[in-house]
């Protein structure tokens, strides 16, 4: 329990980069009136990128507002790295908020900016980042697979105040496994460094890391020494965040050293400073702590009081646990009442039946916390084993679309510098040899130019063919294009085509842009085929929601209730390719009514 409880002052090591928050408030409303005021847009971009790091540690719900108008506003420029720096920004207020999904998907977006700009040194900080919320949610593996590349690239930068922080950061990993001798390594090899850069701050962090392994190994002398050196340098540097978690790292030593009354005290310090700066997860941490001390010393009623106030400032995350604890402590607690009573009373009989109810009452619960136990345990299992099969027909998905799209480049490739080249090598003789000999059978020579005429056509239509199983357009210059392109080619007397796109001034993924282009081009060629259609309406949409397409004729329709798609090739390939992209799709027809066509890809995809 020592070690999930250290779990709050582990993820506030942001406090590494930056200390002395209280300092910034006057930089921090100068940042404001900067925002707000008339200034050119670049300057105002930098004032926002400045202002969300150093309110990330402060306020997270102003941070996510200033990084949001802040993206905004990157998006206009067309400037990435302030977007990646914004986004890495507000990612960490929603680690801090416990929002880790939101969190996940910052970091990533940030880190591929960075990659892709070789900016190594913020890309480096972006790792640590996401191992400490892999750290967090316990997915060590990957924690420690992104140490390994913040660490390599602060070694390949000489930059060593980075690789002290990392090797304390990975230390954590090591004590979470129970490797102890390692993660103390970490931490003393982080210590040299500090003392060397005569980093302060940075050798309190060691303090507190050292002390906590030896709390965990019950060298409880050694652990108070570590513990009172790291408070010793944050009371001189004033730091009110650290020093709350000072205060409450030794409320846990005296806790685990069975010095509950010097356990309350420190625990109590803590909520002081905390209450203070309206840091509520540790206040609530250190209710909790303050409880189990508390229940130690048979005060079930405080016990029960400081639990409640507890669970009552924590999140919903883990609300079925807290019920189940304050059941347990408001039962504890309303025994102890009836035993008072029954010993007053000094009846035997009264004493046994009090027995009896207690040792039924535990029976009980221990099989209900059993079977809640278990009941998770296999819940879990079942989740994860769906995500790996939806993972797997991901990928299977993913390979089929690719393997199916390269064999379409081959063949168009074959098509258009084999098959295209022989045709027009062909036309060519035909020609030559029209033109050095003479026919005189007008019947001969009328067959010989229909020859000619023929081969040049299907030197047409192997281009066609091959210009549409790969457009050209849509490999260099996008997805509009390519259906502006192609639509060029169908539109006529017969059928007019209106076609309008927007939101799509930057390139889309790869693969988004072939499974689109291919989706409706079969749409296209179904309305063409069957739909009987003299107008076809074709709007493609970019925006913040994603992308949102839609395909309509004034066709002759068809009964979708009764159509089974089984016997539809095109509309189950349609549909599939949708599913790959997470997208939806949606039919609106009926007979003599035309057919509306409803696609949309969420905006998670499209960034992805």
């Amino acid at each position: 329990m020592l070690l999930s409880t250290r779990t709050v002052i582990f993820f506030t090591l942001f406090i590494f980069i930056s200390s002395a928050l209280a300092a910034q408030d006057k930089s921090v409303d100068s940042l404001k009136n900067d925002i707000i005021s008339n200034i050119p847009a670049e300057k105002k971009l930098s004032a926002y990128v400045s202002l969300t790091s150093k309110l990330s540690l402060v306020s997270f719900n102003q941070t996510i507002q200033y990084a949001e108008e802040g993206i905004e506003l990157s998006k206009k420029l067309k400037d990435s790295l302030s977007f990646a720096e914004l986004s890495k920004n507000m990612g960490i207020a929603y680690y801090f908020k416990g929002e880790y999904d939101k969190a996940a998907n910052l970091y990533f977006t940030a880190a591929r900016i960075y990659e892709q700009a070789g900016k190594n040194q913020p890309l480096a900080y972006v790792y640590n980042d996401m191992a400490k919320l892999y750290r967090k949610t316990r997915e060590l593996k990957r924690a420690s697979e992104n140490y390994d590349k913040a660490l390599a690239i602060f070694r390949a930068l000489k930059d060593s105040s980075g690789i002290q922080m990392i090797l304390n950061e990975s230390g954590v990993v090591y004590e979470y496994q129970g490797n102890y001798t390692e993660a103390l390594k970490h931490y003393n090899t982080s210590l040299q460094m500090a003392i060397r850069l005569k980093d302060e701050m940075g050798k309190s962090w060691c303090y507190n890391f050292i002390a906590g392994v030896y709390v965990l190994q019950s060298k409880f002398e050694l652990a108070e020494d570590y513990h009172l050196r790291a408070l010793a340098i944050r009371q001189k540097m004033q730091d009110t965040f650290s020093i709350a978690l000072s205060y409450s790292d030794l409320g846990i030593l005296y806790s685990a050293w069975s010095k509950p009354e010097r356990a309350l005290y420190y625990f109590e310090e803590s909520n002081k400073v905390a209450e203070r700066m309206g840091y509520k997860e540790l206040v609530a941490n250190n209710y909790a702590e303050m409880s189990k001390v508390a229940n130690v010393n048979g005060d079930y009623k405080k016990a029960l009081d400081y639990f409640t106030w507890s669970t009552q400032m924590k999140d919903s995350i883990f609300t079925s646990e807290k019920n189940r604890q304050v059941e347990e402590l408001s039962t504890l607690y309303e025994t102890r009442k009836k035993e008072q009573q029954i010993d007053q009373q000094k009846t035997i009989i009264q004493k046994r039946n009090l027995l009896i109810g207690i040792i039924s009452s535990v029976s009980i619960l221990a099989l209900l916390v059993a079977f809640l136990l278990y009941n998770q345990y296999k819940l879990k299992q079942q989740a994860k084993l769906q995500n790996e099969i939806t993972e797997q027909q991901q990928m299977a998905a993913k390979a089929i679309i690719e393997a199916e799209e390269k064999e379409r480049s081959r063949i168009a490739k074959d098509l258009h510098d084999g098959v295209g080249q022989m045709m027009s090598a062909a036309r060519m003789n035909l020609s030559s040899f029209y033109n050095n000999i003479e026919v005189p059978d007008q019947t001969q020579q009328k067959n010989l130019l229909d020859i000619i005429q023929l081969v040049d056509e299907s030197c047409k239509e192997v281009r066609t063919v091959s210009h549409s199983m790969m457009p050209a357009a849509l490999l260099s210059k996008g997805l509009p294009q390519a259906i502006d392109e192609m639509l060029s080619k169908i539109s006529g007397n017969k059928l007019k085509i209106l076609f309008h796109a927007e939101g799509f001034e930057e390139r889309l993924d790869s693969n988004t842009e072939t499974i689109l282009f291919r989706v409706i081009q079969e749409c296209i060629n179904n309305t063409i085929k069957h739909a009987e259609a003299t107008e076809l309406d074709i709007a493609l949409i970019n925006d913040k929601d994603g992308i949102s397409v839609t395909i309509e004729d004034n066709g002759k329709g068809f009964d979708y209730a009764n159509f089974n798609e089984e016997d539809g090739i095109g509309l189950k390939n349609i549909r599939s390719r949708i599913q790959f992209l997470k997208g939806t799709l949606d039919f609106d027809t009926s007979p003599g009514n035309g057919t509306l066509i409803a696609i949309h890809i969420p905006v998670q995809t499209v960034t992805a």
